[in-house]
């Protein structure tokens, strides 16, 4: 009866309680374990820890009916504490504290009725009381168990931050220490994975919000790290899951860049690579998304652009050199030529010229950069250096003049 002084008769009921508190919280514990889920895995809330807190906290609430003392919120909200650290929801932790205060009222009662100085009044001031303090605990049970339920959130997504952090940057090679990072970090030890790279708008700002809980809805388990330039992700990813994937990550409004599928996690440090070439392969674009294995060439030629000038200068320069028209009509024609497969004939149709036409302007482009269109070796060398005459274009306008 924190503030005044507690009637002589509620003082001995109370002394009478502290007497045999072992055995009351013993059978409180014993209830909790009765009524609570969470609390029957020994495993997640050891029966010690449960018993403890019964005990302690019982006796704190019978000294408020012997003292006047302020209430001391320490205890409630080292309980609170402990149950986030356990994993006990809140909710049952709150429980746990009203069945504690119940099973409290009626151990004050049966002890009150063999005290025969005890009267109704008292009970109804004791009940008064007991319920005050039952708000108060509650308060303080709460306000504790949020606040350390947000420094686990911080400390694990530290943790994972690092995890994954070390998972790209190839850190994590033994297979125990492997393990043990998935299980944190909620990834499948085996399986199929891809790397994601996006472009971030701002400087610690994400470039994909909210999609690992997009993904998750999808069935799809991830994990992400946020940098400076780009946010990366490595997503357990099977087959059927892909689209699913690919509309969540459509659905962002950047760039993103995905890897090729691989099936051990070790070789995520290339994999990122892959995913930042086929980024790099969107430059230009305000968002879309690229993946490797659509274009490799492309994604290589995209991050190399000084290497794709070169490329373009060795193989097409001659052609280039030509006037503005002549070179626009044979560039044209080998583009057709090449995606018609190189049949004269069906790039013929798709340009509505006879197919000797086409031959002729194919001999041209072969006279013109000394290259044979029958040797293998000069087709790939051609057909690479076309693929990367719009990225050295933007590099080099004497290429678009």
């Amino acid at each position: 009866m924190p503030g005044s002084t507690p009637p002589d008769a509620v003082i001995e009921v109370a002394d009478m309680l502290l007497g045999r508190i072992d055995d009351l919280g013993l059978r409180l514990a014993q209830r909790f374990l009765a009524e609570l889920d969470t609390y029957r895995n020994e495993a997640q809330v050891p029966f010690g820890t449960i018993r403890t807190s019964c005990t302690r906290n019982l006796t704190l609430m019978l000294r408020h009916f012997t003292s006047t003392a302020p209430v001391d919120p320490e205890p409630p909200k080292e309980t609170g504490r402990l149950r986030a650290r356990q994993g006990v929801p809140l909710a049952e932790t709150l429980h746990a504290f009203r069945i504690g205060f119940e099973f409290l009222w009626s151990e004050l009662v049966s002890e009150s009725r063999r005290h025969a100085t005890v009267t109704d009044a008292m009970l109804v001031a004791v009940a008064a009381d007991v319920w005050a303090l039952s708000g108060e605990y509650a308060i303080a049970v709460a306000a504790a168990y949020r606040e350390m339920t947000s420094e686990l959130m911080l400390q694990r997504e530290h943790e994972r931050s690092v995890l994954v952090e070390a998972l790209f940057t190839g850190m994590i090679a033994d297979p125990v220490t492997l393990g043990e990072a998935t299980r944190i970090l909620g990834l499948p030890a085996t399986g199929r994975y891809v790397v994601v790279a996006a472009d971030v708008p701002a400087t610690g700002r994400e470039a994909l919000p909210g999609i690992e809980t997009a993904l998750r809805a999808a069935g799809i388990t991830s994990a992400w790290r946020l940098l400076p330039d780009q946010q990366i992700g490595v997503l357990a990813l099977p087959e059927p899951r892909e689209p699913a994937a690919l509309r969540a990550l459509r659905k962002q409004h950047t760039r993103v860049g995905i890897s090729p599928p691989y099936d051990a996690l070790p070789e995520t440090p290339q994999a990122l690579h892959f995913a930042r070439l086929a980024l790099a392969g969107l430059r230009g674009r305000a968002r879309g998304v690229a993946r490797f294995d659509d274009d490799p060439l492309a994604m290589l030629i995209a991050a190399a652009p000084v290497e794709a000038e070169r490329m373009v200068r060795v193989s097409l320069g001659p052609l280039l050199a030509l006037p503005y028209e002549e070179r626009e009509r044979l560039l044209h024609t080998l583009r057709t030529w090449y995606t018609a497969g190189g049949s004269a004939a069906e790039a013929g149709r798709r340009l509505f010229l006879h197919p000797n036409s086409v031959r002729y302007r194919l001999r041209r482009i072969e006279e013109v950069t000394d290259r044979s269109l029958g040797d293998p070796q000069a087709v790939l060398e051609l057909g690479a250096a076309l693929r990367a005459l719009p990225v050295a274009a933007r590099t080099d306008r004497t290429f678009t003049h």
